[in-house]
C-alpha cells in the first residue's frame, strides 16, 4: 500500500490529491464539487485521479484524509438536526438571550439568529450545581426520564445537555446522557462536560447545542461515505480534519462535530506553514481563495496562531482551532451595486452551481468573469483543457455592472479586482494588524484556486514584499493533509492564582495537568499511536485578577515546579505587553484554563529538493497573451509560462502569467519570481 490520498471539498471544486510513497510523486485532480451529495464528487474525484495514475486501486491506499465544509454548511443553512434541549432550571431562555452587547449597536432592526433549538423543545431540570462543584440540588432522574420521553413524542434527532457549572462536577450530566440513551436509543446525545469542560455558560451552551445539531447531519454523511470507499476497495481507516489542524478517525469525529466547523482550510495552513518553513520562511500569513471565499491564517515561527473558538452566523462556537478569518471573497463572488451606487463584491457567491457565468451556466458578474475579461485568466480553458470558458458570456455578465456605473466593461471588470483586493487586505489586518503583527514582516503564501491570482497585488496593498507560491497551490488544502498529524486537546477550566513561593499553586498546577496528561495518554492508546509518535504540548490561560479575557501561554516542557511558575508569569507579561501594550507586575496572575494537545506523529509527505539550475526559463514559454494591466497602462503582451515546465533556477520578470493545472499566477511589472530548490516560486514584489 503505497498510495497517500488527501480530499478538499470546497463551495465550486473538490480537490484530490496522491503521493506515491515509492516514487515520491505528487498527482492532482480537480473536479467539480456536488453540494447536494458532497461524497459524489470525492468518489469520482478519487476514481478519477486513480485512472489517471495507471489504474491503480483503493485497496493500494495507505493513508487517506478528507477536509470538509458538510458541518459549517448545514450551520450555516439551517439544514441540521431537529435538536431538544435540556438545561437547569431557570436557564431556559438563554440560548436566546446570550450576552449583552450588541454586534450592530445603532441598529435597531438588526436581526438575531434564529436558536437552533425552537422555545418548546428546550425543558428545565430541576437540579443545581454551585461554582466551587458543591451540589445544592440533587438531580431528579424521574423528572429527565419524563422529559426524555416527551422529547420522544417531539421527534427529535439529537439531545443537547447543560446543566450550570457542569464543568466543575459533571456527574449531574452524566447521568442525564445514560437516561438519555436509554429512553432515546438512536438519538444523538451530547453533554456540555464531555463537549466544552470550560467556563462561559452561553458559550458552553450555544458550543454543545451546535455539537448536537451537527451530530445526525455528519456522522450519515462519514458513514455513507466510509461505506462508499469500503466498498471501492478502501483498507485503511479514513480520516478527517478537525479545526485545529490535525485529524481523527471518521469514527471519532462523528461524535464531535463541533470541532470540525473549520476542517477544511484548517489543512491548508498546515501544509502551508510546512512548506514554508522548509523553504526557510517560518513567518507567513496564508492566503487561500476559494469559490466562495477566502480564508486567511497567520503563522509565526512555523507555528500556526490557535484560537479557543470562533462565531459562525452569530452562534459562538468553542474549540480548540486554528486561528482563521473568513470574509466573502472568492471567485465565485458576485459583483453588485449597493443603494448608493458604489460596487460590491460578495458576500453572495454563484458557488458550484451555477457557478461563474464564463462557466457556461451562471448569468450573475463573479470575480472569476472580471478575471476572464481582462484576460489574466486564460480566455479559451481552465483546467489544462478540462473546462472550457466562455469569454462572451463573462463580457456580458461584467457589462450588467458596468452599465449602471457609466464604465466600460474593461474598467468595471478591473474596479471588481479592486474592491475584492481591498476585502482581502481588511480580512488580513483583522489578523495582523489587529493583534500586534506587522504584515510587512512577514511572506505571503496564497493558494487554493484563486490565491496566486490575486496575491501580487495583495502583497503590494498591504506592503508586503515576498510572495511564496506552492508548487499545487489550487489544490494545497487536500495536499496539506498529507502533511498532518493526529491530533486531540484536552481542557479543564479550574482557576487558580499563581504564586511560585505557594506549594499549593505547584500541586494544583501539577495536578490539573496531570489528568489532562492520563486523559491524553488513553486517548492516544485508544488511536494506537506506538509511544515513540507520541507528543503533548500544554498551555495555560491566564489573565490578571478581574480581567475577563485570557491569553494563552505555552507551559515549559517538564515537571510543574516553583520555577515553572515563575517562568509562567513571565510569559504571561511578555505576551500581554505584545498584545495590550502593558503588564503590571504587581497585579495577581491566574490561570483560568489549562490546555493539553494530545498529538499523534503520522508519516508524511516528504519534500523534494532539487538542485537549482540554469536562470533561463524561455523554455517554458507556451504561449503570449494580451492582457489588461492598468499598472503597465493597458492591454500588455505578456508571456504565460506552463508551470510544469518550470525548474529550479528559474527565473521571470513580470509583467507575466504562469498557468497549471490548479490555478494562475500573475506577475506585474516590477516583480521578479525565482523558482527554489523546492519548486516553490518566490516572488520578490516590485514596488
Amino acid at each position: 500500500m503505497t498510495l497517500r490520498i488527501g480530499v478538499d471539498t470546497g463551495g465550486t471544486f473538490t480537490d484530490v490529491c496522491a503521493l506515491d510513497e515509492q516514487t515520491g510523486r505528487l498527482y492532482v485532480r480537480k473536479v467539480p464539487s456536488t453540494p447536494d451529495d458532497p461524497g459524489r464528487a470525492i468518489v469520482t474525484g478519487v476514481s478519477q485521479l486513480l485512472d489517471e495514475i495507471g489504474g491503480r486501486d483503493l485497496g493500494e491506499v495507505g493513508y487517506f484524509a478528507h477536509g470538509t465544509t458538510v458541518g459549517t454548511n448545514a450551520l450555516l443553512t439551517g439544514r441540521g438536526a431537529r435538536t431538544g434541549l435540556l438545561t437547569t432550571a431557570g436557564f431556559r431562555d438563554l440560548l436566546e438571550l446570550g450576552r449583552g452587547r450588541r454586534p450592530s449597536l445603532y441598529d435597531l432592526q438588526a436581526a438575531k439568529p434564529a436558536p437552533l433549538v425552537p422555545r418548546d423543545l428546550r425543558l428545565e431540570v430541576d437540579e443545581r450545581v454551585r461554582h466551587d462543584g458543591r451540589i445544592e440540588r440533587a438531580l431528579d432522574e424521574d423528572q429527565v426520564r419524563a422529559l426524555a420521553r416527551r422529547l420522544r413524542e417531539q421527534r427529535v434527532e439529537a439531545v443537547a445537555v447543560c446543566f450550570l457549572y457542569s464543568f466543575a462536577e459533571p456527574g449531574h450530566e452524566r447521568v442525564a446522557e445514560r437516561i438519555l440513551a436509554e429512553e432515546l436509543p438512536g438519538v444523538h446525545v451530547s453533554v456540555s462536560s464531555a463537549v466544552l469542560p470550560e467556563f462561559r455558560e452561553y458559550e458552553r451552551l450555544s458550543t454543545v447545542v451546535v455539537n448536537a445539531y451537527l451530530g445526525p447531519v455528519v456522522a450519515r454523511y462519514l458513514a455513507r461515505l466510509r461505506t462508499r470507499l469500503s466498498e471501492l476497495g478502501l483498507r485503511a481507516t479514513p480520516h478527517v480534519t478537525q479545526s485545529n489542524g490535525g485529524i481523527i478517525p471518521f469514527e471519532t469525529a462523528e461524535r464531535m462535530p463541533s470541532r470540525m466547523v473549520l476542517s477544511g482550510p484548517s489543512t491548508g495552513v498546515v501544509g502551508a506553514a510546512g512548506i514554508a518553513r522548509a523553504a526557510g520562511y517560518p513567518d507567513i500569513i496564508t492566503f487561500d481563495v476559494g469559490g466562495t471565499s477566502s480564508d486567511v491564517s497567520l503563522v509565526r515561527d512555523g507555528v500556526p496562531k490557535a484560537a479557543s473558538g470562533t462565531e459562525i452566523d452569530g452562534r459562538p462556537v468553542r474549540a480548540p482551532m486554528l486561528d482563521i478569518h473568513t470574509v466573502g471573497a472568492g471567485g465565485g463572488s458576485i459583483a453588485w451595486i449597493d443603494a448608493g451606487g458604489a460596487l460590491k463584491v460578495g458576500p453572495g457567491s454563484a458557488g458550484a452551481d451555477p457557478g461563474p457565468a464564463c462557466y457556461g451556466r451562471g448569468t450573475e458578474p463573479t470575480v472569476t468573469d472580471a478575471n476572464v475579461v481582462l484576460r489574466i485568466l486564460n480566455p479559451e480553458y481552465l483546467l489544462d483543457g478540462q473546462m472550457r470558458i466562455d469569454a462572451g458570456a463573462a463580457r456580458a455578465a461584467v457589462s450588467t455592472v458596468a452599465g449602471p456605473l457609466g464604465m466600460d466593461v474593461l474598467d468595471a471588470a478591473q474596479g471588481i479586482i479592486r474592491v475584492v483586493t481591498a476585502n482581502m487586505a481588511r480580512a488580513i489586518r483583522v489578523i495582523s494588524v489587529q493583534r500586534g503583527y506587522d504584515p510587512r514582516d512577514y511572506v505571503l503564501v496564497p493558494f487554493g484556486g484563486a490565491g496566486p491570482l490575486h496575491a501580487v497585488r495583495l502583497a503590494r496593498e498591504l506592503g508586503m514584499r515576498t510572495v511564496l507560491v506552492p508548487e499545487t497551490p489550487g489544490a494545497q488544502c487536500a495536499a496539506g493533509l498529507l502533511m498532518t498529524d493526529i491530533r486531540a486537546d484536552f481542557l479543564r477550566t479550574r482557576i487558580c492564582r499563581l504564586d511560585p513561593d505557594t506549594v499549593d499553586t505547584v500541586d494544583a498546577v501539577a495536578g490539573v495537568f496531570g489528568e489532562l496528561a492520563a486523559a491524553a495518554g488513553a486517548w492516544l492508546a485508544e488511536e494506537n499511536i506506538p509511544a515513540e509518535r507520541r507528543r503533548t504540548e500544554r498551555f495555560a490561560e491566564m489573565r490578571y485578577a478581574g480581567q475577563n479575557h485570557e491569553l494563552p501561554v505555552p507551559v515549559p516542557e517538564g515537571g510543574i515546579t516553583a520555577d515553572t511558575i515563575g517562568q509562567l508569569i513571565k510569559r504571561f507579561a511578555a505576551e500581554h505587553e505584545r498584545m495590550y501594550g502593558y503588564s503590571s507586575a504587581e497585579e495577581e496572575v491566574q490561570v483560568v484554563t489549562f490546555r493539553l494537545r494530545a498529538v499523534g506523529e503520522v508519516a508524511r509527505a516528504e519534500l523534494h529538493r532539487t538542485v537549482p539550475g540554469d536562470p533561463d526559463a524561455s523554455a517554458a514559454v507556451r504561449a503570449r497573451r494580451e492582457v489588461y494591466l492598468p499598472e503597465s497602462g493597458g492591454f500588455t503582451d505578456c508571456p504565460v509560462y506552463d508551470r510544469r515546465l518550470l525548474e529550479p533556477g528559474h527565473r521571470i520578470a513580470g509583467p507575466a502569467v504562469v498557468e497549471q493545472m490548479d490555478t494562475t499566477t500573475l506577475l506585474l511589472p516590477g516583480d521578479v519570481a525565482v523558482v527554489d530548490e523546492l519548486r516553490n516560486l518566490v516572488v520578490t514584489v516590485g514596488r
